[in-house]
């Protein structure tokens, strides 16, 4: 099995996010990878997956991810179901966490058990 196909789910997954500026290439069985996640948890999203596919420390991959903007974790459209303490829960892993959803979207949100489908909160930097 070719390097790049050992990572081709880094690589779908880079598609489906949207990453800018992206570039591969295969050196010497080594995939080189390079592009522009949108936000930090993008990034954490291609890394998990590196990491899941190559192990902790895979020598068999170089990847150079940057961040477009990192004044905020994420934005996130709320769909239906969706609640702040389910929305932390995803991105934070804690649901109490909501409180700081609700803090960072106060100008949107006036009660944070009152969420509607289509908004897009700022998930703020922890």
């Amino acid at each position: 099995m070719s390097v790049k196909a050992k990572y081709q789910g880094v690589l779908n997954l880079g598609e489906q996010l949207g990453i800018k500026n992206g570039d591969v290439s295969e050196e010497a069985g080594v995939l080189k990878m390079k592009g522009e996640a949108a936000t930090p948890y993008e990034k954490n999203l291609i890394w998990d997956k590196i990491k899941e596919l190559g192990g902790e420390n895979a020598a068999d991959i170089q990847a150079n991810i940057s961040v477009t903007d990192s004044s905020v974790f994420h934005r996130h459209t709320v769909k239906g179901g969706d609640s702040l303490s389910k929305i932390a829960k995803h991105y934070y892993g804690d649901a109490m966490k909501y409180k700081q959803i609700f803090e960072a979207n106060t100008g949107l949100l006036k009660n944070p058990d009152v969420i509607h489908p289509d908004q897009v909160l700022v998930i703020p930097n922890l």
